[in-house]
């Protein structure tokens, strides 16, 4: 040992080791491969591939394309259809509306609360949208706190939460922060002197926007717009709860638990959904290829935010907190209702009241400890693959390694609902091993579409963090006689916990609030998590206000989770800073 650390490095030159070493560690990265690799094609491909060829075999077994035609053929599938395609255009278009120009007015202008107001316009992604749905039909309802006050002062209501149209409206609310954090992050790393430019060409005002700054910002614009219509496509718990079935993930739940997990039909939607899914991924990428977008400023000269003037001000500040006040209305509302006794036909609600807490704590508690116990495991799973996966990439040579980053990948377009047919179909009449309990009964399936559907989450988080940890930092401990093993768990892993966690946490809080695989998954209430526990409750009158009690419980669980995370990863980035220093 002393020899070793007694001989120099030289440029250029590997340090002498130990022949078993590198034999441990040349096998260590393809065993971590060949388990990575197996675990995202039993527990991803096959059960997608399952549900693709499902769709694509007649009764004997063979290849047929008759199911969809007879998709094509029913007026209630066609139907459902379009209005899918509807609702998620429809969407990602009045999600634009209320994103663009908060994100435009709080990068370019200079006001208080620009920080702030950024801050609350992602809150709606920490409640689950069917919850929300539930809320807003309590203010923007037929009967609601808003129409009620129209009909009152002005003599007429507007009707929009109905239908397709209330659908519309929730998804939007909930899912613009997609388009908000990735716009932010596109114009803030716009260069400055592109805008001078055209400021000096004459460009001004709305054409100043269109012409120069929003065409720069098209790639984060274009990644956030993608993930909408994603997200609206396959979204199954808000159409339930609202009571509009004539759409594509609503159709397909109701045929696999109606007429069974045989059903081709089922497998049709599934296959159309994961098309269109993967398309709107495709097509955002497809746009971009080919342009630059690239500027020359590292940080340094962003774009030059400018004061408003009195007029201005009272109409950006009027904008915001009109776009704030009703994106933040599903809060309010789930809020009021938890503790609200009675709230029927009045703006406020008549009474208030304690019990629905009480009543969750008594009844629900199992819901909270299955929540925390399948989301920790999962997220878990889900930073250990990620971390694997990302030192693979970054830190190995092996061929094809990329692959694994393309598969954890795809999990992002596969809908939830459909993976959990895929679990139904693949371990039918399955058991546990050594017992004769069938897998498809039991909470494991639950946790592993958690996993898998969160993984590209702390993928991305670990691929960063791990990029930012400097080689040299390895070698050095490499050079000390420290084992490839031992170099991961003391120098990698700590200077990656930032990364690591905001990792975890982003899938601990996404999987806390999934109901489209759960609600397929969950065979027994008592295997509810809190998700499934708050559909189950917003399915009567009487249980509104114990699911809106679990409602903002979850928002509490979320919330937390994730303050206490960036406080973590400000600490971890703090210390390494100063370690490289």
């Amino acid at each position: 040992m002393t020899a070793v650390l007694s001989q120099p490095r030289l440029p250029g030159r590997p340090t002498a080791v130990p022949r078993p070493w590198r034999l441990a560690a040349s096998a260590g990265p393809w065993l971590a491969f060949a388990l990575i690799l197996a675990f995202l094609l039993l527990f991803l491909v096959v059960p997608v591939g399952l549900v693709v060829y499902t769709a694509f075999i007649n009764e004997t077994g063979g290849l047929t394309l008759g199911h969809f035609g007879n998709f094509f053929a029913q007026d209630v599938f066609r139907e459902s259809f379009f209005n899918s395609l509807c609702v998620s255009l429809a969407s990602v278009f009045f999600a634009s509306l209320i994103a663009v120009p908060l994100a435009y007015l709080t990068v370019r202008f200079e006001f208080r609360g620009a920080l702030l107001i950024q801050t609350l316009g992602v809150l709606p992604l920490i409640m689950p949208p069917f919850v929300g749905a539930v809320a807003l039909q309590l203010i923007f309802g037929r009967n609601g706190s808003v129409n009620l006050l129209l009909n009152d002062w002005f003599g007429f209501t507007v009707p929009i939460m109905d239908g397709l149209v209330g659908v519309t409206f929730v998804e939007s609310i909930h899912y613009f922060p997609f388009i908000l954090l990735n716009l932010v992050a596109a114009m803030r790393n716009i260069d400055g002197a592109m805008e001078e430019s055209a400021l000096n060409l004459g460009a001004r005002g709305w054409r100043l926007f269109r012409r120069v700054i929003f065409p720069l910002a098209m790639p984060g614009y274009l990644a956030g717009a993608a993930l909408v219509f994603v997200k609206v496509f396959d979204d199954l718990g808000t159409p339930l709860v609202m009571g509009v079935t004539n759409m594509l993930a609503p159709q397909a739940y109701l045929r696999i638990t109606s007429v069974g997990i045989d059903d081709p039909l089922g497998y049709v939607i599934s296959v159309i959904m994961i098309v269109f899914s993967i398309l709107a991924l495709w097509m955002a990428a497809r746009v971009m290829k080919g342009k630059d977008y690239a500027t020359l400023q590292k940080g340094g000269s962003a774009l030059q935010k400018r004061r408003l003037s009195g007029w201005e001000s009272l109409l950006a500040y009027g904008w915001i907190g009109f776009v704030l006040l009703i994106t933040l209305a599903p809060h309010i509302g789930i809020l009021l209702m938890s503790f609200s006794k009675v709230w029927s036909f009045s703006v406020l609600p008549d009474a208030y009241t304690l019990e629905h807490y009480a009543t969750v704590f008594t009844d629900a508690g199992g819901m909270i400890g299955n929540t925390l116990l399948y989301c920790l495991t999962s997220a878990g799973l889900d930073v250990v693959i990620g971390t694997a996966i990302a030192y693979l990439i970054l830190r190995t040579t092996l061929p094809a390694r990329q692959w694994l980053d393309y598969l954890a990948s795809a999990a992002l377009a596969i809908p939830g609902l459909v993976l959990a047919i895929g679990y139904l179909r693949m371990f039918k009449g399955v058991n546990l091993p050594f017992t004769d309990t069938p897998v498809v009964t039991t909470a494991v399936l639950i946790m592993l579409a958690y996993a898998v559907r969160r993984l590209p989450y702390a993928l991305r988080s670990c691929m960063a963090a791990l990029q930012q940890v400097h080689v040299s930092l390895e070698e050095a401990a490499q050079s000390l006689g420290a084992t490839r093993a031992s170099t991961i768990r003391r120098v990698m892993v700590p200077l990656m916990a930032g990364g690591i966690l905001a990792g975890f946490v982003t899938s601990f809080i996404t999987a806390a609030v999934e109901l489209s695989a759960t609600i397929l998954l969950a065979s027994a209430q008592s295997q509810a998590p809190m998700s499934y526990g708050i559909y189950l409750y917003m399915q009567s009158i009487s249980g509104r206000g114990p699911g809106a009690a679990l409602g903002v419980l979850a928002v509490l669980v979320v919330g937390l989770g994730t303050y206490f995370s960036h406080r973590f990863v400000e600490r971890s980035r703090a210390t390494v800073q100063a370690a490289q220093a």
